[in-house]
């Protein structure tokens, strides 16, 4: 299902990021957090069979960065999405399709989909999004613009939805 796992926890600068990976791409992404070890916690299981790696997601970390800090880095990075459901990698390949600096609505997603009235269930597809920043759930709303949900919390969304909204 996976290939092998590698992991890293990293300091970005802006807090612990924590990356899981296999061989056919991105399984799990943290966004930024307090500790190390709080940034391990949150990677999961996964973990324990993996081996750490940083080299393998340097790159990566870089852009992460270079997100955090107000860039337009591209996040083109393969995904491993063999542990979801179809419904929810359909979601994350289109909303990975959200330009940088825009938000579409819960309901936009799904009539894109060809699922009108979905939007709740888009809504939980993106809460079980593995993968924040690289698949852009955040910039997901409700249809008048509210924040609606996010994993990471509302202050986290809206944070990233002001440094998107003032760099672009």
């Amino acid at each position: 299902m996976f290939g092998e796992l590698k992991y890293t926890v990293s300091n970005i600068g802006v807090g612990w990021v924590g990356v899981l990976g296999s061989n056919s791409g991105l399984l799990k992404i943290t966004l930024p957090q307090e500790s190390a070890r709080e940034a391990e916690r949150l990677l999961g299981g996964g973990v324990r069979e993996a081996v750490r790696s940083s080299d393998f997601f340097a790159d990566l970390l870089k852009r992460l960065r270079g997100y955090l800090s107000g860039k337009r880095p591209a996040f083109n990075d393969e995904l491993d999405l063999s542990a979801a459901t179809a419904f929810q990698r359909e979601v994350w390949q289109l909303t990975r399709l959200i330009p940088y600096g825009e938000t579409r609505s819960y309901g936009w997603v799904a009539d894109k989909l060809g699922k009108s009235g979905a939007g709740q269930a888009v809504g939980q597809a993106l809460a079980r999004n593995p993968l924040p920043v690289i698949v852009p759930c955040h910039r997901v709303v409700a249809k008048d613009g509210g924040l609606g949900g996010y994993s990471g919390g509302l202050a986290k969304k809206r944070y990233l939805l002001l440094m998107e909204s003032a760099a672009s």
